[in-house]
């Protein structure tokens, strides 16, 4: 009886970042309509079979390029969440959110994930549960913090709060004329003011 053959070489880390890189960079420039596996592999820099061994469609490997770029962006910690109080927490992650909400590329992404919304909602599911629903866990987890330190109402609806406050975020990077990052800082300050995460101004 003849051994089974092996797997074949191991993957490359180096490969798989220059195509999910590349599959991401082709999404925000053209969509999902408009980005092809073999598109891919041309700006990639590998052959059109290395990709396809890695993903069996588009839709797939942007899925996994959405899912690498959302792990990559820093949020504060459960355990820094427990530990600052919300006001210090707003004010040591402020600038860093107000630089990634204001650039070009955070824009364009956000853009072409909700306009995939209703054609391709695995790249919306995947977005939601790696992006959305862990900086949801947090701001609840702030507000709730917030709630035990007097600075919002006990009765508060946190879901509908978060909403409001995401919501508001949206809203104005979507803009025709988007704000730049001071702008942005001045903008994501005045929400947190709004939901009792930051001083009054007479305060600052």
């Amino acid at each position: 009886m003849t051994a089974p053959r092996g797997r074949g070489r191991p993957r490359a880390p180096e490969t798989d970042a220059a195509i999910l890189n590349a599959a991401l960079e082709l999404f925000v420039e053209r969509g999902v309509e408009g980005t092809s596996m073999e598109q891919v592999a041309k700006r990639a820099g590998v052959g059109k079979l290395t990709v396809y061994r890695r993903w069996s469609s588009k839709e797939e490997l942007l899925a996994q390029a959405i899912e690498q770029w959302v792990r990559a962006e820093v949020t504060p910690s459960a355990a820094d969440v427990s530990a600052l109080p919300p006001r210090d927490l707003v004010e040591r992650v402020l600038p860093a959110a107000a630089e990634t909400a204001a650039s070009p590329g955070f824009r364009a992404l956000v853009a072409r994930i909700m306009g995939s919304a209703v054609s391709h909602p695995q790249l919306m599911a995947v977005y939601w549960e790696h992006y959305i629903l862990p900086r949801r866990e947090l701001a609840a987890s702030m507000l709730r913090r917030a709630q035990q330190d007097g600075l919002v109402a006990p009765d508060a609806d946190l879901d509908v709060l978060i909403d409001m406050m995401a919501g508001a975020v949206t809203y104005r990077v979507l803009q025709p004329n988007p704000p730049d990052a001071a702008e942005m800082l001045r903008y994501l300050t005045a929400v947190y003011r709004q939901a009792g995460l930051y001083p009054p101004a007479a305060e600052v």
